[in-house]
């Protein structure tokens, strides 16, 4: 009797243990999880189960709340693009830059590094980065892989007007919130004997078409003899120009959503060559800066109140006698306020917020190849609104 009894207590405990549901964790639950995880991790994740799939690799909004969680929590990158497109690397810069030991590779195959032409410029926005290459525009996600190439623009094209045209562009790349789309800007001259007239277009890839601006006629032309990106600041692409008729330089914005171009005086009694200096994003502000040759150093101002002309800063003095090839050129800041350059060859630069050089570091071992290209990046999974080519 009492084996009876016991052997009826050892079933119930039994099926007790089979009758215990699966630990189940809610969808809702899930999704917050797979927010907060790198592009990398996610890509992996993607075989797990059909919804994940669904999740990662098709939805809009899963992919703009990842984003915008990466770009507010997690540490961007630094492409360095060689002057071939043989060959990328990308790394963390928040960390130093000496001993950097998470470096990845990735190669933009969509494009023939045997062509002979050179890369000219890069720039990135929500992760794309934006390439010309062998005149052509190409972007590009090196986290998803994802490629598009953006076509001629209708006069280029048809050839028309080409040899009135000077090829020493302004170029610019950027995102309009307002209507979810990205935009592509191109800005050329011609010069007659009297006047000197600019052609504004940009392509939306939304809309699939390039556009040009009602006025052409923009007094506007590059200051320098090599094609120059716009900085992305505030929902505007800001470049440095020299206005033709009134012969000053002047600080040009193109706003992406208004989309208009509307123009901001330059700084006064500014004493450096105008080719020696470029605008750029140093922290929360809109910043110009300027190398000293004479004194061996670099000037960095900063546009305390945005549109305001008075509220120009000069911020920081960076000597750079500690450089081998005394050059400077800054990509951006870290959270902590310290500054990474390229020196315009093969390596990086970083200085601290009062002006000390804190490394130096060279990434190639070819020390005689130049031309090397050098942006930040977000990861994202983001998608270009007009289909996207997988490279």
């Amino acid at each position: 009797m009492e084996e009876t009894t016991h052997t009826r207590k050892i079933g119930k405990q039994r099926m007790k243990k089979k009758t215990n549901p699966t630990p189940y964790l809610a969808l809702e639950l899930i999704v917050q999880i797979l927010l907060r995880l790198p592009v990398k991790s996610l890509i992996r994740f993607e075989c797990v189960c059909k919804p994940w799939f669904f999740l990662i690799s098709n939805d809009p909004h899963f992919a703009n709340s990842h984003f915008q969680i990466t770009a507010s929590t997690h540490t961007r990158k630094i492409v360095f693009i060689s002057p071939s497109l043989s060959d990328t690397l990308s790394f963390d810069f928040e960390v130093s830059i000496q001993n950097n030991t998470v470096i990845e590779r990735s190669n933009p195959n969509f494009i023939n590094p045997l062509s002979g032409r050179l890369l000219e410029i890069v720039r990135s926005c929500r992760g794309f980065i934006f390439l010309y290459h062998n005149s052509s525009f190409h972007l590009w996600n090196p986290s998803t892989r994802v490629h598009k190439q953006i076509p001629l623009s209708p006069i280029e094209l048809n050839g028309d007007d080409v040899d009135a045209f000077d090829y020493c562009y302004l170029y610019g790349f950027g995102y309009d919130q307002l209507r979810d789309d990205y935009l592509v800007v191109s800005v050329s001259y011609y010069p007659t004997l009297l006047h000197c007239y600019s052609r504004f277009e940009f392509f939306s890839l939304r809309d699939n078409t390039w556009k040009q601006l009602e006025d052409t006629r923009f007094p506007y032309m590059n200051d320098s003899d090599d094609p120059k990106v716009g900085s992305l600041f505030n929902g505007a692409i800001h470049w440095l120009a020299f206005h033709y008729n009134l012969l000053k330089n002047v600080i040009l914005a193109f706003d992406l959503t208004e989309r208009k171009l509307l123009e901001m005086p330059f700084l006064d009694a500014f004493g450096h060559e105008i080719e020696n200096c470029d605008l750029w994003v140093f922290g929360e502000f809109l910043s110009l800066w300027a190398m000293d040759y004479g004194n061996r150093r670099v000037e960095i101002w900063v546009m305390k109140e945005y549109k305001v002309h008075s509220s120009w800063t000069k911020a920081l003095v960076l000597p750079i006698d500690g450089t081998p090839s005394r050059y400077f050129k800054p990509i951006c800041s870290t959270k902590s306020g310290d500054i990474v350059a390229t020196n315009g060859k093969n390596g990086l630069l970083k200085y601290n917020d009062e002006g000390q050089l804190l490394e130096h570091e060279s990434y190639w071992y070819d020390q005689l190849e130049t031309g090397f290209q050098v942006t930040m990046y977000t990861e994202s999974l983001l998608s270009l609104p007009d289909g996207n080519v997988q490279a």
